[in-house]
């Protein structure tokens, strides 16, 4: 009777732990929610970030009175990351030139695509394999009046308690022609991270 009352225990045992093991769950969340998983660069700075810069150069003078034909043109050089961290910059860039081409205030050249359109450019003219009379020429593209450039920089403070990270980015918008700075501007962000007290 023991016998069969331990058997019985265990498969009970056996099953109840089997059902409440850990089960991966896969979920989509909100892509705009406020992330705090940690003090490191992340989703909610970028938007900010592109958020802020695009709203203050399209309210800028540089944009005066911009029509469908006159828009300033621009080219976005790399944006420099002085922070310590590995930090997509190329996408905080994307993120402040999709705003500003959705604006329906600017238009961009894209320096990054060069060598591709290069290519097929001289593969629609060399290659034989194309229609000349419908192959695009080469020289017929507009160049940028205005390159957009700036940094990301860090200061990083912590000890056994707490943890300070302080983020500015600064942006730039340069006249080619005039060598002048049209336009600049710079959001800042702090990031703090510390022991709570829990149950009390």
């Amino acid at each position: 009777m023991n016998r069969l009352f331990l058997v019985t225990a265990l498969c009970v045992s056996i099953v109840s732990v089997s059902g409440c093991s850990n089960k991966s769950v896969v979920r989509y969340g909100d892509a705009e929610a406020v992330e705090t998983t940690d003090v490191n660069f992340g989703s909610t700075d970028l938007q900010k970030i592109a958020n802020q810069m695009a709203d203050s150069l399209v309210l800028s003078p540089v944009v005066g009175t911009a029509t469908e034909n006159n828009r300033p043109i621009i080219f976005v050089e790399r944006i420099k990351n002085k922070t310590s961290e590995h930090i997509d910059t190329e996408s905080v860039t994307d993120s402040i030139s999709t705003r500003l081409l959705r604006s329906g205030k600017f238009r961009f050249v894209d320096m990054g695509s060069v060598n591709a359109v290069r290519e097929q450019l001289e593969f629609q003219q060399n290659s034989g394999l194309v229609d000349t009379s419908k192959a695009i020429a080469f020289g017929q593209h507009v160049g940028a009046q205005y390159m957009l450039y700036g940094n990301l920089a860090s200061i990083v403070k912590s000890n056994k308690d707490a943890s300070d990270v302080y983020y500015k980015f600064t942006l730039r918008l340069m006249d080619l022609k005039s060598g002048l700075v049209e336009w600049a501007d710079e959001t800042e962000i702090r990031k703090t991270k510390g022991k709570e007290l829990v149950g009390w």
